[in-house]
């Protein structure tokens, strides 16, 4: 069942929508945001950043248990004007576009010994996109990363997890005057691998951030995008796919922070669920500020669920502060596999095996164009078709 609402400039609305007298983003959250792990209590899962995380799942990253023991290959492959640099802590370019929001993204801000700054100068337009290996050879890690594009500078990013881990980390994007960024984070972690990963983006004046997130492999994998904007006139598209697993945990929290006027939103999220206690959790929160008249969002979580055991948990939220907007809305739907789609398809002539994975493929479809990258895209594709297969056999 869907679930949509659309607020045009100066109506308000009750109910999941709602005009608010202050912020109560803090509210949500166990403590303000803070590079300092122990700002931050240990959870217990009653809180409501923490209550759909399994947290005896984590592995420790939760509660300071979790020592950097491990290993993490990293390579870089940068094209020519692109500057990757090693820093220590006390870097000036670190932590700019946000503060860690929860325990386990200030244990990592807290953890790391060096991190990494990936530089594109002002008015430099890559023809070659920036990738980023990531391969977990067992064992915990922490991990900073910065990628910083100058004005208007264009250029695409993909950041490839594989390999087993205990990996938390924070990925910052900084946006300057009139910057185009695509950045494509692939998780496709061994199936005990355990991620969480905090992404704040901040988007200069005039700028354009576009974020494409596909979540494959992993025991638990818990994101959290976050955009704010530096001026007006930023434009932000947030993008994600899905697919969950047997015993698998993905969640993806999302909070795009309105707080500059005459920016643009779109958040459009999808997954597919198949086996026992798998469970995928959506978060969408939106927060309009009174400064930020002019104002265009919208936020789409869309799920499918194939198989019986499977849960999802999806809560977009929208709070506006200001009735000077041009648009705002969100939509939430969960259905299962319908059977007359295959039905259809069988009765021309198509094998239910082939039938099955046409549907999804053309679920899926949309998100997987947003890439931009061929060799990305069938690489997705053909994982897809690999769940698609194992489930079946």
């Amino acid at each position: 069942m869907a679930e949509a609402q659309n607020i045009p400039a100066g109506v308000t609305a009750s109910g999941p929508i709602a005009v608010a007298a202050e912020s109560t983003v803090a509210t949500r959250m166990s403590a303000p945001p803070s590079f300092d792990v122990a700002d931050f209590p240990v959870p217990h899962g009653r809180e409501e950043e923490w209550r759909f995380t399994p947290l005896d799942r984590l592995r420790g990253l939760h509660d300071g248990s979790a020592e950097a023991s491990g290993g993490l290959k990293a390579e870089i492959s940068a094209p020519e004007g692109v500057s990757v640099e090693t820093v220590a802590r006390d870097d000036a370019r670190l932590g700019r576009a946000g503060k860690p929001v929860d325990r386990v993204a200030a244990q990592a801000y807290s953890a790391f010994e060096k991190a990494t700054v990936v530089t594109v100068p002002k008015e430099a337009v890559l023809t070659e996109p920036v990738r980023v290996g990531l391969h977990g050879e067992g064992g915990v890690s922490y991990g900073h990363t910065v990628f910083e594009l100058g004005a208007f500078a264009e250029a695409v990013i993909v950041i490839d997890h594989t390999g087993d881990a205990v990996r938390a980390a924070n990925v910052e994007f900084v946006l300057g005057e009139g910057a185009k960024l695509t950045v494509v984070s692939v998780q496709d972690w061994a199936d005990t691998a355990v991620h969480c990963s905090q992404h704040n983006a901040l988007i200069g004046r005039d700028a354009s951030f576009k974020s494409v997130v596909v979540t494959f492999g992993g025991d638990v994998v818990r994101l959290h995008p976050r955009v704010t904007y530096a001026g007006p006139g930023g434009e932000a598209e947030l993008y994600g796919l899905y697919f969950t697993d047997n015993g698998q945990h993905q969640e993806h929290r999302l909070f795009v922070d309105h707080d500059a006027p005459h920016c643009r939103s779109n958040v459009a999220y999808k997954g597919a669920l198949q086996g026992q206690d798998a469970h995928a959790v959506w978060i969408g929160d939106v927060l309009i500020r009174k400064a930020a008249e002019g104002t265009d969002t919208y936020e789409l979580n869309r799920n499918l669920v194939l198989t019986d055991g499977a849960r999802v948990d999806s809560v977009p939220n929208l709070e506006i502060e200001t009735g000077e907007i041009a648009g705002a809305g969100h939509a939430s739907a969960t259905g299962r596999f319908e059977d007359e789609q295959l039905f259809y398809l069988m009765a021309r002539g198509i094998p239910a095996d082939d039938a099955r994975r046409l549907v999804v493929r053309g679920f899926f479809a949309e998100l997987v164009q947003q890439i931009g990258l061929p060799d990305v895209q069938e690489r997705l594709l053909a994982k897809i078709d690999a769940e698609l297969e194992a489930s079946v056999a």
